[in-house]
């Protein structure tokens, strides 16, 4: 079981309702224009159709459709990543405002239209009318077949990319040689100018430093001698005031005892002044007047300043612009290392052109497999003889989804050679060889709902009840809904639902109801005969039910 209910309100001409979907094989049928596929297009709004706001029913403010699910096991995962809440149901909304806006939710927490299509990729294979027209495009004839096979193209669209971008390395550096060899050509020229220098971090600074010193050697010395002058001299030194005042203050510090721990701080200043008189004697034994390392130092700041006026910058930045220039041409070297882009490319060949031939083995193994398999199931759609081939040949190029062309091939009739599926004149074969394909490739994915919306056209007579076998057949394992104008299919369902219009002062509006028995008698004899039943096609179409209610007991 998969899905459980689905409700309706204000949606094109349904007002509101709520209809319980059961296991098994459903049919939805009605007269012309009742709105059979309605149900088929409230489905996929809620799973992410694009919208608009012709959904919303004439007269009301919005649409609201929801939809209820068992939760399968393997979308819980998609739901825990994507952040929503995973429980044994799950629940879709969505609603359309007349402005066209689309709100929608999963499980109660906002979503995306994105989201909803990703979960109904999970949930729900529908099959259409117009299948057909998706076997003429190359990328839908590849996918069937990779699904049939059981293999994927992300392997190969993933080395495809990067074989890519290494062919577009390779020609860009191949193209920009010159540009790129004028470019490293200056930067080294720049590197081996500043490499001269060969300036280290922080010597700038520390250059500036001793510079200013030897600068004012003279200066400094003087300083320095007249601070020891000051100091030390007999009487007015400092040193000799503060040796008397603390005399004097220690002479009374046992009448005054607050003069003792002032005396204590005048002991400590002598201390400290006599620390920096001594400091200060060795400043002058070891300092000097240095001309020449003065002459060392003013040549080396003025390369600095060279450079730096040169390249624009400030002295102190000629480190780390050196550093700069050098990862600089690094990132030449490798641009125009040639040989190291031309293996990266031959290398990223090497395993796009490996996965691509894993995946056409897939391909090969699989295309007479699935020729058989709808070969077989054209035979009993009225196309007795019919032959269905899926063709391989090697693409003119390679490509993100492999280096394989594939085409499916029709032969109608016997002795008929296969011809492309798009030529093939009848619209009736068409819609067969889709109803073949769809049956034969529905039981693929992982979905566990599977919908026919007036897949049938263009069948009749005993086609059509075979066709209706095979639905049945599938809905035995996966819940089958199927919109049909064929009788022979509707008689062949587990469940029956039929589509009315009723016509009121307030406007139109399309009911679902379900039949049984003598309603689902009627049914099938309005298919049968149209709108006014005979004893004749009431008779009939009793005996299809019994025939298929008398087959399914046998099998069951």
């Amino acid at each position: 079981m998969a899905l459980r209910r689905i409700t309706l309100r204000d949606f094109v001409i349904v007002q509101t309702l709520e209809l319980e979907l059961q296991p098994g094989f459903t049919v939805l049928t009605g007269e012309t224009g009742a709105g059979k596929s309605i149900l088929i297009d409230a489905l996929q709004l809620a799973l992410g159709a694009r919208s608009d706001a012709g959904v919303v029913r004439e007269g009301c403010a919005r649409t609201d459709i929801c939809a209820e699910f068992d939760c399968p096991k393997h979308v819980r995962p998609w739901l825990e990543e994507a952040g929503f809440d995973s429980d044994d149901m799950l629940l879709l909304r969505r609603t359309v405002d007349v402005q066209g806006k689309s709100r929608a939710w999963i499980n109660g927490t906002p979503a995306t239209a994105a989201q909803l299509r990703a979960l109904g990729d999970m949930l729900l294979d529908i099959h259409g009318q117009h299948a057909w027209q998706s076997l003429t495009r190359p990328e839908s004839v590849r996918g069937l077949l990779d699904a049939f096979a059981g293999t994927s193209t992300a392997e190969t669209q993933l080395r495809w990319a990067q074989w890519r971008a290494d062919q577009k390395a390779l020609q860009q550096a191949r193209q920009a040689q010159a540009t790129l060899q004028q470019e490293r050509e200056r930067l080294q020229w720049q590197i081996g100018e500043v490499e001269k220098l060969a300036p280290a971090t922080d010597e700038w600074d520390e250059l500036d430093a001793q510079h200013k010193r030897l600068s004012h050697a003279q200066a400094l010395l003087d300083a320095a001698d007249g601070a020891i002058q000051t100091l030390q001299a007999d009487d007015a030194g400092a040193l000799s005031a503060l040796t008397k005042a603390h005399l004097l203050l220690q002479t009374q510090e046992h009448i005054e005892p607050e003069f003792a721990s002032l005396a204590d701080i005048l002991a400590s200043s002598l201390a400290q002044a006599n620390d920096v008189v001594h400091s200060l004697h060795s400043y002058l034994r070891h300092a000097d007047i240095d001309p020449q390392r003065l002459a060392e130092l003013d040549a080396r700041m003025s390369q600095w300043m060279t450079l730096a006026r040169r390249y624009k910058r400030a002295p102190g930045d000629l480190p780390a612009l050196l550093r700069d220039w050098k990862a600089e041409l690094r990132q030449l070297d490798a641009a125009t290392d040639l040989d190291q882009l031309q293996a990266a490319e031959a290398a990223s060949a090497k395993a796009y052109q490996t996965a691509a031939r894993t995946l056409s083995q897939a391909r090969a193994k699989a295309a007479p497999k699935l020729s058989t398999a709808i070969t077989q199931a054209m035979q009993g759609l009225g196309m007795e003889g019919g032959r269905f081939e899926a063709s391989l040949t090697r693409a003119e190029e390679p490509a993100a989804h492999g280096m394989d062309d594939v085409v499916f091939l029709v032969a109608g009739h016997p002795g008929m050679s296969p011809k492309p599926i798009g030529k093939v004149a009848s619209g009736g074969e068409l819609s067969r060889i889709s109803l073949a394909i769809s049956v034969t490739t529905s039981e693929l994915g992982m979905a566990p709902t599977l919908i026919f919306d007036e897949v049938d056209s263009g069948v009749g007579g005993a086609v059509a009840e075979t066709v209706g076998r095979l639905m049945q057949q599938l809905g035995r394992d996966r819940q089958v809904l199927a919109v049909t104008h064929l009788p022979q299919v509707a008689a062949c369902a587990h469940h029956h639902l039929k589509v009315a219009k009723r016509k009121s002062p307030a406007g139109t509006t399309s009911m679902v109801l379900a039949v049984q028995e003598d309603q689902r008698v009627a049914e099938i004899a309005r298919m049968l005969g149209g709108e006014r039943s005979t004893a004749t096609t009431l008779a009939h179409a009793r005996e299809m039910l019994g025939h298929v209610t008398t087959t399914l007991a046998v099998n069951s």
